[in-house]
Order: structure tokens, then C-alpha cells, then sequence
């Protein structure tokens, strides 16, 4: 049965799962997690209404999850399957991930810009492309895979002239370069850009089992190191984001970093489900994690993947915080008092058809103050705070 707290159903529109929800105008854009369903462009000006308006399809053996708009340019990831993922498919041959531009300038007719192609890895890596990014509208922040490189690294990319994308800078994890004679002292694909997130003039970057950094973008082209934080050993789950706070908090600093429930790190302790920490940034060349949450109802005892926390809202808007939980729905997190996170609200619907459970992927909250929830299996649900 579902079960909520504070939080109220306003609609659900029935699509493929999603890994990213993206509203600019009361249009909604979704990345979805398996081709042929690649972006949908949804009408959610009246969100007790959602109405379809696009879809933009991917080939075999590649999908496009991950999506950002700003100013009627809309930017999508292109990323070859992980050979786990493949399930027989056959990709187009000389297929390179990377990104595509788009106009939705009219969203129910976009229009196809440019592909900005990236290396693709045949083997020996998750997969080929990028995956997460960030978008202020002139850069985007990429985490491609790229030719020489062991791994994916951060990349910007200026898109001031959509038809001609230029490179503008990128920084990677010393060790990653393998072509410049750097040697991992990692295992394959440890330690690798997932994404990175602007908040002025400072790029919070996670690095999967490599825990996140802070990069100085003062100059673009070229990306410095101020510090970076590692957990894992002894915590075994990669880190997905790094997310500023974007006010002070009792006249501190604060960063919400989640690790994602997969892909557990061999040789680590057990624990039940991944969870989210609080970091004091205040002096960003020492980072320290001083705080952590975690739901109430998980089991003390080691649970399948994709049960813990997935991800925080990536534009905070208040000390109200919403954050999806894979299979334990969208938690709404207080972060007022640092040192004692707690939960107000919570929203775990019924598992969506074709789907053992909730899968709750990506949270995004429009100007309205609606909270758009993408399941990673099937559906969209908007969400109100009561």
C-alpha cells in the first residue's frame, strides 16, 4: 500500500522510467534509462494534467538518461549499455556517445542541433559517453570518456554556439591518464567523474569510489584541486553527488554528498543501505564530514542494491530538502540543525507496474514548489509539500 507523510499526490503520468526530471516553464524533460525511449517532452503547465507532447528515441544497445534545458536549449547525455545492460543488443556501428544538442525553443517540435561525440571504449569500462552533467546555460559539465584516459574525466564544454561546441577545459584524477604515462592506483574503473555541479565559481565533482573534490574554475581551461574527501573503504557505496547548500547554516558552509546503493566496493564491512552526509566545507581546503541520515525503517542488516539513498535534489531550495531513496520512495530532509538531520516528510508509492518495487531515481522541484519524482522502472508522479 502507498504511504505518505506531508506530502500529497497531484498526478501521475504513465511513461518508461526515467534517471533524470528536468522542468524549465512548466514543460518537464525526461531521461529515460532504456532505449527505444530516449527524452519525453511533457506538457505539465496544468500538473494535475500531464499531456506528451515529444520523444526522442535511442538506438540499440545505448540510452540517453540524463537531460538539462535552460533557454529553449536542451541538452541530452548519449551513452553506450554496459555489457551487463546489453541483454543482446547491438549498438550502430561507429556509434560514440557523448552529447546532443536540441532547440525545443518550441517544445512539442525539437529540433536535432549537433552531436558533440566523445571516445567510445569497446571494453574494459561500465560504459561509453557521458553520463551525468551540469548546464549553466553556457558550459556544460560533462563526465565523458575520452581517448587516453582510464575511465571517465570532467570535461566543460562551451555551447555558446550550439552548431560548434568547443572544449573549454578539463581536469581528471592523477592516475587517470594513461596515455600521459599516469598509472591507476585503483582497480579499473574505480575512481571516475560521475558529475560535477557549478555553484559559482567552484565545481563540487564526485568521483565514484573516489569520494568527491572541489575544483577552482576561476579559469575555465583550467580546473584546480582545493581538496577533495574519500570514504570508501571503509563505506563501500561509490559517491553519486556533491550538492552546495547555497546558505549558510548556523554561519557554516555545508555540503550534501550522497552515495548511490550499487555497486559495493569488494572487501569493505557490510551495511544495511547507502545513505546521505552533511560536510563542513566552512574551510574547503579541510572538508569533514561531521553528520549523516538515514530512514528510520531500514533494516540493520545488509540489503539488496538499490534499497538506500540515491540522490538530493540538485538545486536546493530551502533547509526542506527532497531526496530520492530508490526503493524507500522521495524523503523530505530537514537540514536546519547540521548536526541532527531529520526526516518531515515522505512520500513510497505502490511499486509501479512491471516492478517489484519503488525505484525512485531523480527529484526536481519547479518554481512552483511541485516536486517532479522520475521511478527508474516506470511513471512520473507530481508532488505537492502539505
Amino acid at each position: 500500500m502507498a504511504r505518505a507523510k506531508g506530502i500529497r499526490q497531484i498526478a501521475w503520468h504513465d511513461c518508461a522510467g526515467g534517471g533524470q526530471v528536468v522542468v524549465e516553464r512548466g514543460i518537464a524533460y525526461v531521461g529515460h534509462m532504456r532505449n527505444p525511449h530516449g527524452t519525453s517532452i511533457v506538457d505539465v503547465r496544468d500538473p494535475r494534467h500531464p499531456k506528451l507532447l515529444a520523444e526522442l528515441p535511442m538506438p540499440p544497445g545505448t540510452h540517453s538518461h540524463k537531460v538539462r534545458v535552460h533557454d529553449g536549449l536542451m541538452l541530452t547525455n548519449r551513452e553506450t549499455l554496459s555489457s551487463r545492460a546489453l541483454r543482446g543488443e547491438t549498438m550502430p556501428e561507429g556509434y560514440r556517445g557523448g552529447i546532443g544538442l536540441h532547440d525545443v525553443s518550441d517544445p512539442a517540435r525539437p529540433r536535432h542541433i549537433k552531436d558533440w561525440d566523445c571516445t567510445h571504449v569497446p571494453d574494459g569500462g561500465p560504459a561509453s559517453g557521458v553520463h551525468r552533467f551540469d548546464f549553466d546555460g553556457r558550459y556544460a559539465y560533462l563526465s565523458p570518456t575520452m581517448d587516453g584516459f582510464v575511465g571517465n574525466i570532467m570535461l566543460v564544454l562551451d555551447v555558446a554556439d550550439p552548431v560548434k561546441p568547443v572544449e573549454a577545459g578539463r581536469w581528471w584524477v592523477p592516475g587517470q591518464w594513461a596515455a600521459g604515462g599516469e598509472t591507476p592506483t585503483w582497480p579499473g574503473w574505480a575512481h571516475r567523474c560521475h558529475h560535477a555541479l557549478r555553484f559559482g565559481n567552484r565545481l563540487y565533482t564526485s568521483l565514484w569510489h573516489g569520494g568527491f573534490v572541489i575544483l577552482d574554475i576561476d579559469d575555465l581551461s583550467k580546473p584546480t584541486l582545493i581538496s577533495g574527501l574519500d570514504w570508501s573503504p571503509p563505506f563501500p557505496w561509490p559517491t553519486h553527488s556533491a550538492v552546495k547548500v547555497p546558505f549558510k547554516i548556523d554561519g557554516r558552509d555545508l555540503l550534501l554528498v550522497a552515495d548511490e546503493d550499487v555497486a559495493r566496493m569488494d572487501g569493505c564491512p557490510p551495511y544495511p543501505a547507502a545513505f546521505m552526509w552533511m560536510v563542513d566545507v566552512t574551510d574547503e581546503r579541510h572538508p569533514v564530514q561531521f553528520s549523516s541520515f538515514q530512514v528510520d525503517d531500514m533494516p540493520g542488516v545488509e540489503q539488496p542494491p538499490m534499497t538506500g539513498c540515491h540522490q538530493p535534489v540538485e538545486k536546493i531550495t530551502g533547509t526542506e530538502v527532497p531526496v530520492t531513496w530508490f526503493a524507500h520512495g522521495l524523503r523530505i530532509v530537514d537540514i536546519a540543525r547540521p548536526h541532527a538531520l531529520k526526516e518531515v516528510a515522505y512520500f513510497l508509492p505502490d511499486p509501479p507496474p512491471g516492478s517489484e518495487r519503488v525505484q525512485a531515481n531523480d527529484v526536481y522541484v519547479d518554481e512552483r514548489g511541485l516536486m517532479f519524482v522520475i521511478d527508474r522502472v516506470r511513471g512520473l508522479h507530481i508532488l505537492e509539500r502539505v
